[in-house]
């Protein structure tokens, strides 16, 4: 897995995602005080456009149907369905934001 610079933490404002594009990939990068979270940015659903949705405690409505997200573990908790987006582990050094991927997508980057 390698890690790959995307951003500095203050190009997310507190309580919002910004759309990243890696490759052919969009990823959606949050900021919930501090502690910063990447998913797939396309809702499960009708892949609707994550980083723009509302983000709440630990997780994100999407903007188009308000499917809820928990930004931890991709699970979708509202409606109660059994689908989900993918996570990425992400850290921070000297302000900037990281996130890894995996070798699959890390060839295509």
């Amino acid at each position: 897995m390698n890690w790959i610079r995307v951003t500095t933490t203050d190009n997310i404002p507190l309580r919002e995602g910004r759309a990243i594009r890696i490759g052919d990939d969009e990823i959606a990068v949050f900021n919930l005080g501090g502690r910063f979270v990447a998913c797939d940015n396309a809702c499960p659903h009708r892949r609707g456009p994550l980083a723009d949705g509302i983000v709440t405690g630990d997780s994100v409505v999407c903007p188009l149907h308000a499917y809820k997200i928990c930004l931890d573990t991709g699970e979708v908790t509202k409606p109660d369905v059994c689908i989900r987006v993918d996570t990425y582990p992400v850290r921070v050094e000297n302000g900037v934001i990281l996130i890894a991927l995996p070798q699959a997508r890390e060839q295509a980057a």
